[in-house]
């Protein structure tokens, strides 16, 4: 199955959550683990917004941790968010 965003949207692959700390506890599955609003773009959809951005597939972003629909194919876990809820590029 592929998923092709429409207009000013973008698809991203949320970066996996850490079960470790920079400091080296172990977090256990019982916690509520926070959400790191950082991803993978996977698909850019074709609209003006969006290109004038220069959002393409591949680049890393930052966006808002509730921002987007959240969908799953599979197994694996996607975000469909509007051009504006990339609040940066990570480089």
């Amino acid at each position: 199955m592929s998923i092709k965003p429409i207009g000013d949207r973008v698809l991203v692959k949320p970066v996996a959550e850490e079960e470790v700390t920079k400091s080296g506890i172990v977090l256990p599955d019982t916690i509520d683990k926070e959400k790191k609003a950082e991803g993978e773009l996977v698909a850019v959809g074709a609209g003006e917004k969006v290109s004038q951005l220069g959002l393409v597939a591949g680049q890393k972003v930052l966006f808002g941790k509730y921002a987007g629909e959240e969908i799953k194919v599979g197994d694996d876990e996607y975000k469909i968010l509007s051009h504006d809820e990339i609040l940066a590029i990570i480089e």
